[in-house]
């Protein structure tokens, strides 16, 4: 393994940097995570208080099984499709999905294709696993996304076995229609590569509605998670959706890498996904704190600053300030106590400029971040 493949996940190194500034007794406007301000709902919380006073041991290492039947119908109701409750497994959120993926789904060594900027931790993941990385390169001008055109391109420069892209993505927050995904997936069945949808951003699209790719084709993977849309974060708990061909080898290293996922945390699971009224409200909450920031960052001078389709964050220009925004982000958080993620994090070749503003949080974090910013950056900064 090389280990300079593997770098720090600065939006951690960041949070961190802030945590340390707060137990000081200083005041920080968090907008470096994309981490839900708000608890699960009021029944999520009631399932697990009535779940407390009985033991809670070990599920089957693919999951309760009222949960993958209850995911199961998620799909039917959602997307119009028929899933297996036996292909679904449940994780410990999405990063163990992750791990699953690329060591049952491909051979050692493999070779799998990601998005340029994405999120950071899938390459630290594929080098920690000795896997090899191509990234396709994506412009604002295009939206930050894919074209078909750029995936043959990459596969002909440097055949690779899978492809790895997130609708809502982040940090661009990019969301693929209907057309456009299934065009991808297309594509890599002509080109014999595992498509695998990161699909943990769904419910927290603006300009339409989610499509996932087990509309197009049940051959490939489906990643998701209850961290954002669910706003559980800290209970860690996701799913995959695998084929017939990659289940039972992924259920075979579940049981040995992580026995099970937490009970608790799926009994918590089951009650959310019967919620989606309350989080639906949630989502209008960050509509509106998606308008304000972008406002907010186009008036301060940030560029591509306009309102994404999905997720809950901002990938903005920040060459009017800075062509290091790592120096400017650690400045940002120690001088006027604004914690934001710097570019490197989601590219490490062209990220120098940008920088990710996240308004999953409170609205105040949003507003009390902008008027700081406003004050810190006309002093010079």
């Amino acid at each position: 393994m090389t280990f300079a493949a593997i770098e720090p996940f600065y939006a951690m190194e960041i949070l961190g940097r802030a945590q340390a500034l707060e137990a000081e007794g200083r005041d920080i406007c968090h907008l470096e995570l994309g981490e839900p301000g708000g608890a699960p709902a009021a029944r999520v919380l009631d399932a697990v208080r009535a779940c407390l006073g009985r033991p809670m041991g070990y599920t089957s290492a693919k999951g309760n099984p009222a949960l993958r039947e209850r995911l199961a119908r998620y799909y039917e109701d959602q997307h119009g499709v028929a899933v297996d409750p036996a292909n679904i497994v449940v994780t410990m959120g999405s990063s163990s999905g992750f791990v699953l993926t690329f060591l049952s789904a491909f051979a050692p060594g493999a070779r799998i294709a990601v998005t340029r900027p994405g999120y950071p931790a899938y390459l630290n993941i594929l080098a920690a696993l000795n896997m090899r990385v191509t990234e396709i390169p994506l412009s604002a001008a295009r939206g930050w996304k894919p074209a078909v055109a750029d995936i043959e391109a990459a596969h002909a420069q440097a055949p690779f076995e899978g492809l790895l892209l997130a609708s809502p993505a982040n940090p661009t927050g990019a969301v693929l229609n209907e057309e456009e995904l299934a065009d991808i997936v297309a594509c890599c069945d002509r080109l014999g590569v595992r498509f695998i949808s990161d699909e943990i951003y769904h419910g927290l699209n603006y300009s339409g509605r989610d499509v996932s790719a087990l509309e197009t084709s049940k051959n490939h993977v489906v990643i998701n998670s209850f961290s954002k849309y669910y706003c559980m974060t800290g209970w860690r708990i996701g799913w995959l959706v695998m084929p017939d061909d990659v289940i039972r080898r992924a259920e075979m290293m579940a049981q040995s890498l992580f026995i099970s996922a937490s009970s608790v945390s799926q009994t918590a699971a089951l009650a959310a996904l019967d919620e989606r009224v309350e989080y639906d409200k949630r989502r209008d909450d960050y509509a509106a704190s998606r308008l304000l920031l972008a406002e907010g960052l186009k008036r301060l001078g940030f560029g591509a600053a306009e309102p994404a389709e999905g997720a809950f964050y901002a990938y903005v220009d920040a060459s009017a300030f800075t062509n290091d925004t790592m120096d400017f982000c650690i400045r940002l958080l120690d001088d006027a106590g604004v914690a934001a993620t710097p570019g490197a994090d989601f590219d490490r070749v062209g990220g120098g400029i940008y920088v990710r503003f996240s308004y999953a949080g409170t609205r105040r974090s949003v507003e009390e971040g902008l008027r700081r910013m406003e004050q810190y950056l006309r002093a010079g900064a």
